[in-house]
């Protein structure tokens, strides 16, 4: 029986009509525009990027399609449209933004890249959103930034960021870093959400220790930033020379998703590592997306005044071997709020002193 239903009621008409919408880069890029445009128009309840904007945005692409922006400072990047660090840094609203995704989260590398005495090791670097703006302003004082980025197509793109912005201190490994190294993994999701699992057949990439690391090159360690999708507790087992050693600042994601956080923050393996070290430890204030923060410090909180209420989620933690590095202005500590910044949400908890 022929079907007359004129109705979609599966999507994927819908689907495939923005799909051809989107191949027309022109047009694309025109309804791009006015999706921004309507962001400050439209009221929902939650999040109008995420429920309403974002989903039409991704529906007029594919996972080929390549975009370039230029940061206010000049920085060049050059990346895949995959996830929502792709999306939400096209929807940004300079045409020249500051950063490219986690607008705190940047500030506090650069904040803390000022002073360092020693290389910095980033694992999961993607295609240097983060990585590409550290090595900049490292650029000419004889540090590097080592990036471990174990998918491929990434590495590729950070390959060609490296390049545009002439950079000759960032290293490329293609390899996940670990507890040991000369393991055998592979990575088990879609782009920026895959995880790290054995590689049973032999296939993927290898791991590295980052103590074999720095002890094969010789290096200094003044910086470890790590967002590898629950590695992040094997990474560090994997580098406790370094840690004593050269005492490095750490940035690591911390995710409810792989990390059991019901006996509070402190009482996690990750966290443990750390304060076994002698490190203070507090939860980053950001949010998960592209968003000017101009003049807003560094919000920290301490590790066991966070507020975790809420869906599974994750966020950026800090450690420091010394806590006097995080006084002053471009600091702030604050008690008892959550580290997710969401402007939908309420204001006492889920927004920065003083607002959005």
């Amino acid at each position: 029986m022929t079907n007359n239903d004129p109705r979609d009621l599966d999507g994927k008409n819908l689907q495939r009509a923005m799909q051809t919408l989107g191949r027309n880069p022109a047009l694309r890029a025109r309804m791009v525009a006015l999706l921004r445009e309507c962001e400050g128009q439209v009221a929902c309840e939650g999040s109008v990027r995420d429920e309403v904007v974002g989903p039409i945005v991704d529906a007029l692409h594919l996972d080929s399609d390549e975009y370039e922006k230029v940061l206010a400072d000049g920085t060049r990047f050059q990346f895949l449209y995959r996830t929502k660090i792709a999306r939400d840094f096209l929807l940004a609203e300079a045409e020249h933004p500051s950063h490219v995704w986690e607008p705190q989260t940047t500030k506090l590398l650069l904040e803390l890249g000022r002073d360092l005495q020693g290389d910095v090791l980033v694992g999961g670097a993607y295609f240097g959103d983060q990585a590409v703006l550290v090595a900049r302003q490292l650029a000419g004082r004889g540090l590097r930034v080592h990036c471990f980025e174990p998918n491929p197509q990434q590495a590729r793109m950070l390959q060609r960021n490296i390049d545009i912005n002439q950079l000759d201190n960032a290293v490329i490994n293609i390899a996940g870093l670990w507890s040991r190294g000369g393991e055998r993994m592979r990575l088990d999701g879609f782009d920026s959400f895959a995880n790290m699992v054995t590689a049973e057949d032999g296939s993927g990439f290898d791991t590295v220790a980052m103590d074999d690391y720095a002890q094969r090159l010789g290096l200094r360690v003044g910086l470890i930033q790590l967002d590898i999708e629950g590695a992040e507790l094997a990474a560090l087992q994997g580098a406790q020379q370094v840690l004593a050693r050269d005492n490095p600042h750490v940035i690591f994601e911390l995710n409810r998703h792989y990390v059991d956080w019901s006996n509070g923050l402190r009482a996690t393996p990750l966290c443990q590592l750390l304060l076994n070290l002698g490190y203070t430890v507090f939860a980053v204030r950001d949010i998960n997306s592209h968003r000017e923060m101009p003049g807003q410090p560094v919000e920290l909180v301490p590790l066991d005044t966070v507020y975790l209420e809420g869906p599974p989620h994750g966020f950026n933690m800090l450690a420091v071997a010394d806590p006097a590095r995080v006084q002053g202005g471009a600091f702030r500590i604050i008690e008892g709020v959550s580290p997710k910044l969401l402007p939908h949400k309420a204001a006492h908890l889920h927004h920065p002193v003083g607002g959005f």
